[in-house]
C-alpha cells in the first residue's frame, strides 16, 4: 500500500471511531445484544397501565419472584425483566392482544419474540423459548392467553432451569421492536 493509501485508510478508522464516540446505536436482542436501554433510561417509563395475563400457562402470581436489577453476565448488566420459571414446554401465552412483530434468534435471548400491543405503545419480549407455536408468524394478530411458544432454555439460559424471560418496553412514536424504554414487569403481573 502507498504512503497515501496508508494516510486515507488512517483518517478512516479515525472517522468511524469519532463518529461512533457520538452515536449510541441500539439493536435487536435486549438485554445486552447489541444495546438496549441501561442505566437510568430503564426506569423512567411510566408504569404500563393495562392490564396483562402471566405469560405462561398455569403459573400462579404467588410463584412470580421480582428479579428486576439483579446483575446478569458476571456483573456487566441488569436484568430488565422477570424471569418466569416453569417445565420446558410449558405453552407461553400472549400476555395482551396485539400482534406479532418479530420472531428473532439471538445470541442472549435465544429464541424470541416481540409482540407489539394493540394500540402500538408497548413493546412485549419473551426469550428463551423452546419453539414458537406451529402457526406463529410474523404480522400476526394474538389474543391475550393465546399459546405462542413454549418455554425452553435457548440463548444464555441454564439448560437445567428453563424459564420465560418477559420484557416489557414502552414505545415512543416510530420506534421499532428492538427499541423502547424498559419498565419492570413485575407490579404489572403482580395485580393479579
Amino acid at each position: 500500500m502507498s504512503r497515501f493509501g496508508l494516510i486515507v485508510a488512517v483518517l478512516i478508522v479515525l472517522l468511524v471511531i469519532g463518529f461512533a464516540s457520538i452515536v449510541h446505536v441500539t439493536g435487536p436482542g435486549w438485554s445486552g445484544v447489541g444495546g438496549g436501554m441501561t442505566g437510568p433510561k430503564a426506569t423512567q417509563a411510566a408504569p404500563f397501565s393495562g392490564s396483562l395475563l402471566i405469560p405462561v400457562q398455569g403459573v400462579a402470581t404467588s410463584a412470580l419472584h421480582d428479579d428486576w436489577a439483579e446483575p446478569r453476565g458476571g456483573g456487566t448488566r441488569e436484568h430488565h425483566a422477570i424471569d418466569i420459571m416453569a417445565a420446558r414446554g410449558t405453552p407461553v401465552l400472549a400476555a395482551a392482544d396485539g400482534r406479532i412483530e418479530k420472531l428473532f434468534q439471538s445470541k442472549l435471548g435465544g429464541t424470541t419474540i416481540y409482540e407489539r400491543s394493540a394500540d402500538g405503545g408497548t413493546v412485549f419480549y419473551y426469550a428463551h423459548l423452546d419453539h414458537y407455536a406451529p402457526t406463529l408468524v410474523e404480522g400476526q394478530a394474538v389474543l391475550a392467553g393465546q399459546e405462542i411458544a413454549a418455554v425452553g432454555s435457548t440463548g444464555d439460559a441454564d439448560a437445567g432451569a428453563p424459564h420465560l424471560h418477559f420484557e416489557i418496553h414502552r414505545m415512543a412514536p416510530g420506534e421499532r421492536w428492538w427499541q423502547g424504554t424498559e419498565i419492570d414487569p413485575y407490579p404489572v403481573l403482580a395485580k393479579h
